[in-house]
């Protein structure tokens, strides 16, 4: 296990964390649960976020991870990064919406960008946000996410992805330069 923040453990989610992860994402994006919080979607989509299929991919997905964050031995958070050539995808991030406001959020993002360019030299970390978010897009720009404007496709149709409320889904693209991995500065030449 490794704390990077006081209080708060990060590790790598197991098989035996499955059920809880999903009641955390579930919490935290639908239902009149996720409104106690601010990064709730329930306005634009109903039905599920996930589920348990949908979480075990991540974990067992090839170049994946899904971190789990703990306060007080008590799941509070995850994300999942994923390393893609040069860069890594950062994605189902979710905060407790009794956790949401005080900061923890950015601790945990900074924490997950640390993790990828040290651990596989990422030098941009990309994710995808419903383009209608507008205040959670604003968050992640005082984070250092630009908005590209590239644009996919809501998959309308699926409902493992929700239901939508409105027909104008659509996921943008934004990225964030990482930099330089941490590690010894290069010798000069003679």
């Amino acid at each position: 296990m490794e704390t990077a923040a006081p209080g708060l453990t990060f590790r790598d989610a197991t098989a035996a964390d499955v059920d809880t992860l999903v009641a955390l994402i579930e919490s935290a994006y639908r239902g009149d649960a996720s409104r106690a919080g601010w990064t709730t979607e329930a306005d634009i989509l109903e039905g599920q976020r996930t589920d348990p299929e949908g979480v075990l991919a991540v974990m067992e997905s090839p170049g994946s991870r899904l971190l789990t964050v703990e306060r007080d031995g008590q799941v509070v958070a995850c994300c999942q990064l994923e390393r893609r050539g040069d860069h890594a995808y950062f994605g189902m991030f979710a905060v407790s919406p009794t956790q949401q406001g005080a900061g923890l959020g950015k601790l945990i993002i900074a924490e997950a960008e640390r993790q990828a360019r040290e651990t596989w030299g990422a030098r941009e970390m990309h994710m995808t946000v419903i383009s209608v978010r507008e205040d959670l897009i604003a968050w992640y720009e005082r984070r250092g996410y630009r908005r590209t404007g590239r644009m996919t496709p809501f998959p309308y149709g699926d409902e493992r992805f929700g239901i939508p409320q409105r027909d104008d889904l659509q996921f943008e693209l934004l990225v964030k330069e990482l930099g330089q991995p941490a590690g010894p500065l290069p010798r000069a030449t003679r």
